[in-house]
Protein backbone atom coordinates (compact mmCIF):
# COMPACT_ATOMS: atom_id res chain seq x y z
CA UNK A 1 0.00 0.00 0.00
CA UNK A 2 1.29 3.49 -1.05
CA UNK A 3 0.09 6.63 -0.51
CA UNK A 4 1.31 10.03 -0.98
CA UNK A 5 1.47 12.95 1.10
CA UNK A 6 3.09 16.52 0.33
CA UNK A 7 5.37 14.71 -2.40
CA UNK A 8 6.51 12.13 -0.55
CA UNK A 9 5.42 8.34 -1.26
CA UNK A 10 4.66 6.54 2.17
CA UNK A 11 4.80 2.83 2.03
CA UNK A 12 3.59 -0.46 3.82
CA UNK A 13 5.91 -3.46 2.68
CA UNK A 14 5.89 -6.91 4.57
CA UNK A 15 9.42 -8.07 4.50
CA UNK A 16 12.83 -8.30 6.22
CA UNK A 17 14.23 -4.65 6.90
CA UNK A 18 17.61 -5.45 6.73
CA UNK A 19 17.08 -5.73 2.99
CA UNK A 20 15.82 -2.26 2.52
CA UNK A 21 18.32 -0.45 0.07
CA UNK A 22 17.01 2.55 1.43
CA UNK A 23 19.13 5.69 2.87
CA UNK A 24 18.45 5.01 6.23
CA UNK A 25 16.86 2.13 8.04
CA UNK A 26 15.78 2.75 11.57
CA UNK A 27 16.68 0.06 14.17
CA UNK A 28 14.77 -0.57 17.39
CA UNK A 29 17.40 -0.34 19.59
CA UNK A 30 17.80 -1.48 23.44
CA UNK A 31 19.15 1.55 25.36
CA UNK A 32 22.46 0.02 25.66
CA UNK A 33 22.70 0.55 21.85
CA UNK A 34 24.71 -3.40 22.01
CA UNK A 35 22.01 -5.20 19.66
CA UNK A 36 19.92 -7.69 21.06
CA UNK A 37 16.82 -9.87 19.96
CA UNK A 38 14.22 -8.87 16.89
CA UNK A 39 15.05 -6.41 14.75
CA UNK A 40 18.27 -5.31 16.82
CA UNK A 41 19.65 -8.20 16.40
CA UNK A 42 18.82 -8.90 12.83
CA UNK A 43 20.15 -5.56 12.36
CA UNK A 44 23.26 -5.86 14.36
CA UNK A 45 24.20 -9.51 12.50
CA UNK A 46 23.36 -8.42 8.63
CA UNK A 47 25.27 -5.16 9.21
CA UNK A 48 28.35 -6.70 10.86
CA UNK A 49 30.84 -4.94 13.56
CA UNK A 50 31.57 -1.39 12.28
CA UNK A 51 27.72 -0.85 13.41
CA UNK A 52 28.58 -2.34 17.22
CA UNK A 53 31.59 -0.03 17.18
CA UNK A 54 29.91 3.14 16.11
CA UNK A 55 26.95 2.35 19.10
CA UNK A 56 30.24 1.10 21.45
CA UNK A 57 31.46 4.88 20.69
CA UNK A 58 28.62 6.79 21.10
CA UNK A 59 27.48 5.27 24.38
CA UNK A 60 31.18 5.90 25.62
CA UNK A 61 30.79 9.66 24.82
CA UNK A 62 26.76 9.56 25.99
CA UNK A 63 26.23 7.08 27.63
CA UNK A 64 23.12 5.31 27.25
CA UNK A 65 20.31 6.28 24.50
CA UNK A 66 17.17 7.47 26.05
CA UNK A 67 13.75 6.36 25.36
CA UNK A 68 12.41 8.70 22.05
CA UNK A 69 15.73 9.58 21.29
CA UNK A 70 17.89 8.46 18.52
CA UNK A 71 21.40 8.21 17.26
CA UNK A 72 22.81 7.50 13.65
CA UNK A 73 25.25 5.20 12.45
CA UNK A 74 26.90 3.23 9.52
CA UNK A 75 25.15 0.93 7.63
CA UNK A 76 28.18 -1.09 8.01
CA UNK A 77 27.59 -4.19 5.50
CA UNK A 78 23.37 -3.12 5.19
CA UNK A 79 22.49 -2.13 1.55
CA UNK A 80 21.01 1.23 3.34
CA UNK A 81 23.63 3.69 4.32
CA UNK A 82 22.95 4.78 7.53
CA UNK A 83 20.94 2.81 10.41
CA UNK A 84 19.23 5.31 12.73
CA UNK A 85 19.02 4.12 16.09
CA UNK A 86 16.15 4.70 18.47
CA UNK A 87 14.48 3.16 21.33
CA UNK A 88 10.57 2.98 21.97
CA UNK A 89 8.73 2.49 25.33
CA UNK A 90 8.37 -1.36 26.91
CA UNK A 91 4.36 -1.29 27.20
CA UNK A 92 3.10 -1.37 30.63
CA UNK A 93 -0.57 -0.56 30.27
CA UNK A 94 -0.66 2.61 28.75
CA UNK A 95 -0.22 4.86 31.66
CA UNK A 96 3.07 5.67 31.45
CA UNK A 97 3.40 8.38 28.50
CA UNK A 98 4.24 5.51 26.13
CA UNK A 99 2.21 7.08 23.83
CA UNK A 100 4.62 9.99 24.09
CA UNK A 101 7.29 8.50 24.00
CA UNK A 102 6.42 6.16 20.92
CA UNK A 103 5.80 9.40 18.71
CA UNK A 104 9.05 11.03 20.00
CA UNK A 105 10.97 7.76 18.78
CA UNK A 106 9.47 8.38 15.17
CA UNK A 107 9.64 11.82 14.99
CA UNK A 108 13.24 12.24 16.26
CA UNK A 109 13.69 9.56 13.30
CA UNK A 110 12.66 11.41 10.74
CA UNK A 111 14.24 14.61 12.32
CA UNK A 112 18.03 13.24 12.24
CA UNK A 113 17.08 11.96 8.64
CA UNK A 114 15.83 15.15 7.21
CA UNK A 115 19.31 17.30 9.33
CA UNK A 116 21.39 14.53 6.93
CA UNK A 117 19.61 15.19 3.99
CA UNK A 118 18.41 11.31 3.38
CA UNK A 119 15.54 10.68 0.65
CA UNK A 120 14.58 7.76 2.07
CA UNK A 121 14.03 5.92 5.22
CA UNK A 122 12.60 2.31 6.50
CA UNK A 123 10.67 1.87 9.39
CA UNK A 124 10.09 -1.91 11.38
CA UNK A 125 7.28 -1.22 14.17
CA UNK A 126 9.10 0.05 16.88
CA UNK A 127 8.00 -1.47 20.43
CA UNK A 128 5.32 -4.07 19.54
CA UNK A 129 8.15 -7.04 19.31
CA UNK A 130 9.79 -7.94 22.58
CA UNK A 131 8.93 -4.15 24.36
CA UNK A 132 5.19 -5.56 23.93
CA UNK A 133 3.24 -2.74 22.83
CA UNK A 134 -0.13 -3.67 21.10
CA UNK A 135 0.46 -3.72 17.51
CA UNK A 136 -3.25 -1.55 16.48
CA UNK A 137 -2.40 0.88 19.15
CA UNK A 138 1.57 1.73 18.09
CA UNK A 139 0.42 1.67 14.01
CA UNK A 140 -1.83 4.63 14.60
CA UNK A 141 1.04 6.50 16.53
CA UNK A 142 3.37 5.52 13.81
CA UNK A 143 1.42 6.71 11.00
CA UNK A 144 -0.41 9.83 12.55
CA UNK A 145 3.08 11.15 14.23
CA UNK A 146 5.02 10.27 10.11
CA UNK A 147 1.82 12.26 8.06
CA UNK A 148 1.69 14.74 10.54
CA UNK A 149 5.87 15.46 10.44
CA UNK A 150 5.19 15.22 6.70
CA UNK A 151 2.72 17.52 6.09
CA UNK A 152 4.17 19.89 8.85
CA UNK A 153 8.07 19.91 8.42
CA UNK A 154 10.04 20.86 5.52
CA UNK A 155 11.66 17.71 4.63
CA UNK A 156 14.76 16.02 2.52
CA UNK A 157 12.58 12.80 2.33
CA UNK A 158 10.94 11.72 -0.69
CA UNK A 159 10.08 8.04 0.52
CA UNK A 160 9.08 6.62 4.12
CA UNK A 161 8.41 3.12 4.32
CA UNK A 162 7.42 0.73 6.79
CA UNK A 163 8.54 -2.74 6.83
CA UNK A 164 6.74 -4.97 8.83
CA UNK A 165 8.00 -8.31 9.44
CA UNK A 166 4.79 -10.42 9.61
CA UNK A 167 1.18 -10.65 8.38
CA UNK A 168 -0.50 -9.59 11.52
CA UNK A 169 1.77 -6.71 12.19
CA UNK A 170 1.54 -5.44 7.79
CA UNK A 171 -2.69 -5.90 8.25
CA UNK A 172 -2.49 -3.73 11.57
CA UNK A 173 -0.77 -0.77 9.93
CA UNK A 174 -2.97 -1.51 7.11
CA UNK A 175 -6.18 -0.59 9.00
CA UNK A 176 -4.51 2.26 10.63
CA UNK A 177 -3.39 3.71 7.76
CA UNK A 178 -6.75 3.02 5.66
CA UNK A 179 -8.18 4.73 9.22
CA UNK A 180 -5.92 7.69 8.93
CA UNK A 181 -6.35 8.54 5.79
CA UNK A 182 -10.05 7.79 5.23
CA UNK A 183 -9.60 6.52 1.87
CA UNK A 184 -8.02 9.87 0.30
CA UNK A 185 -4.42 9.86 -1.03
CA UNK A 186 -3.24 13.03 0.81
Amino acid sequence: MEVIINNTKLSLIQGDITNQATDAIVNAANPSLMGGGGVDGAIHRAGGPAILEECKQIVSRQGRLPTGKTVITTGGNLKARYVIHTVGPIWRGGSRNEAELLKSAYWECLKIATANKLTSISFPSISTGAYGYPVSEAARIALRTVVSFLKEQATSLKEVAFVLFDSRTYEGYYSALQEIIGGSNT
